[in-house]
């Protein structure tokens, strides 16, 4: 493919590279937040019997009756994707790809695949937080608080759907219930730091060759994809690729330094990982 060649000199001859992910990567992972799939079926069976969850994302935005079934629903969640969790083959592409580049990561995802894959945590901004911390749901002070360790005490311990009581974790400041740092509700801390980091890399960057490689977003996504064409819009000397399943939208006004890849993104990104090691 005479496109995969151009975006692979464009890599080559980049001074860094910026990477936006969104859903599209994570259910190319395995991952389907909205899916009531066998995945959901195997994983949540028996919450979707007992509490009509329709999908993850579902499952991440019910209230619960109790923290013990709230903590055996994200502790199940976290142990499954996160604890368990292997690199995928996606991931090891998207490293080749990079290579040694100078890069950094806008996602949605908040399952911390990419920091599990060995991209550096300092040079990833997670927009709406991640599973792998946790804060307190009144939101009394924003420090975050790691939830890996504890959510798989939890998963070890479920039982009957509900996870044992002297297992929940609250709040150490005001006694509150914790909840992961997801923006969920209006008592979501922002993690500045992250959006820091990113500004910084930007102002590094501006006026320089530079690649954004959009993996999985959506046309009408507004959080990644719009701010990132207009960044390309604004760099002269910015490359946009963006690679999405049935449905690719590139502005008009960047179209001439922008390619669109329609299709599987495991497939087109081994692809690219080929022509980049030619």
């Amino acid at each position: 493919m005479r496109e995969l060649s151009q975006i692979a000199d464009k890599i080559k001859s980049a001074d860094a590279i910026l990477i936006g992910a969104s859903n599209g990567l994570s259910i190319t992972e395995g991952l389907h937040l909205f899916a009531d799939n066998q995945a959901l079926e195997e994983l949540f069976g028996d919450f979707k019997r007992k509490y009509g969850i329709r999908s993850i994302l579902h499952g991440m935005t019910i209230r619960w009756s109790s923290e013990e079934e709230k903590w055996a629903f994200w502790s199940r969640l976290i142990h499954h994707y996160c604890g368990e969790y292997k690199e995928s083959q996606v991931m090891k592409d998207l490293k080749a790809i990079v290579g040694s580049k100078n890069y950094f990561v806008v996602t949605s995802n908040g399952e911390c695949h990419f920091e599990m894959s060995g991209f550096a945590p300092e040079n990833i901004y997670e927009v709406e937080g991640n599973w792998l911390t946790m804060q307190c749901s009144h939101a009394c002070h924003d420090t975050l608080y790691p939830s890996l360790e504890i959510a798989e005490k939890m998963a070890a311990a479920e039982k009957d759907g509900k996870v044992p009581s002297n297992l929940v974790p609250y709040c150490p400041k005001c006694g509150s219930p914790m909840q992961i740092h997801l923006e969920v509700d209006r008592n979501y801390i922002r993690e500045n730091t992250g959006q820091k980091r990113f500004q910084a890399f930007l102002n590094e960057y501006h006026g320089k060759k530079l690649v954004v490689l959009e993996l999985g977003i959506g046309p009408r996504n507004q959080l990644i994809k719009a701010p990132l064409m207009r960044l390309v819009d604004m760099e002269p000397n910015a490359a946009y690729v963006t690679i999405n399943l049935g449905e690719i939208y590139i502005m008009d006004n960047i179209k001439e330094k922008s390619f669109g890849l329609d299709g599987y993104l495991g497939e087109i990104l081994s692809r690219l990982r080929e022509v980049c090691e030619e």
